[in-house]
């Protein structure tokens, strides 16, 4: 009985030691946290993204709360509003950015890019992009395997099943990167949202020569220049065979579209052609005759 009395006394003698050894250790490397921090983070969605490039809500809290300024500092989820907020906290000011998407690099679908092998492996983008160049004569293309979809918090993106190609839901697209950072063929990117949501873009990144790319897909960027030649704002740029638009040159005035042979240039959220309207007119009058 001795013995066990002994061996509790000992064991609760060594416990208070550890604890007064643990109490001033904790108190000698505590870190003491800015207390802005957590008002940084309440302004912030907590979404947890990435799309800022930092670890979290927390880790661009603290970011912010460090920074000299918060130039350079944008949190894509929240958006100009939250960093409106995050500068209010801070006592300092955010710069606006324009509102960004993303935006689908390919128009591949079956009826303009004809598949000529079969794959039937893990459904992964990039596994199957580690494996081959796709189930199609184009290497650059959308693979359609949804990896874009799996990576989107959102719920912004899906794949569309008739074309095989994935669409971006404009209300809920955050422009975090993350299907950016997802696909293994880089066809996702992101671009300025546009006034009234209208953008004009090269739906292509095939980079082979022009005959090459056209007979891979139809509706290929085949680098031909007529685009280039006919933009006013030099906004139009031609490498290794591909056209690139800068939105931020881009004024939006559709003469490249209606220039391109392939159709490779899209226009998102235009109103109807003038011409396309009187075209449309006269038919209906024929048909009436």
């Amino acid at each position: 009985m001795e013995i066990i009395l002994n061996t509790l006394i000992s064991l609760s003698l060594l416990g208070v030691v550890l604890a007064v050894i643990l109490y001033f250790v904790a108190q000698k490397f505590k870190v003491v946290e800015d207390p802005r921090i957590d008002e940084v983070e309440a302004c912030l969605p907590g979404a947890n993204c990435g799309g800022c490039g930092y670890p979290g809500c927390r880790g661009f809290a603290e970011a912010c709360v460090k920074a000299e300024t918060l130039d350079g500092m944008f949190c894509p989820a929240g958006g100009n509003e939250a960093m409106k907020n995050v500068a209010n906290a801070l006592g300092q000011t955010a710069t606006e950015k324009e509102p960004q998407i993303a935006v689908i690099r390919c128009n591949g679908t079956p009826e303009k890019r004809k598949k000529t092998t079969k794959y039937d492996g893990p459904v992964s983008c990039a596994v199957s992009s580690a494996l081959y160049g796709g189930d199609t004569d184009c290497q650059y293309g959308c693979l359609g395997l949804g990896d874009c979809v799996a990576a989107c918090t959102f719920d912004a993106i899906h794949m569309d099943e008739e074309s095989g190609l994935p669409i971006v839901d404009e209300d809920k697209c955050t422009a975090c990167g993350a299907c950016v950072k997802a696909c293994p063929k880089s066809i996702i990117e992101l671009r300025n949202k546009g006034k009234k949501s209208r953008r004009i873009y090269v739906s292509c990144i095939n980079k082979d020569k022009g005959a090459d790319a056209k007979r891979a897909c139809d509706a290929a960027c085949i680098g031909c220049g007529k685009c280039a030649k006919v933009c006013a704002y030099d906004a139009i740029t031609i490498e290794n065979f591909l056209a690139y638009i800068d939105f931020e040159k881009c004024k939006l005035c559709r003469k490249c579209v209606a220039e391109c042979p392939t159709g490779a240039i899209l226009e998102l959220n235009f109103p109807p052609r003038k011409e396309a309207v009187v075209e449309k007119a006269s038919e209906t009058t024929e048909i009436e005759k």
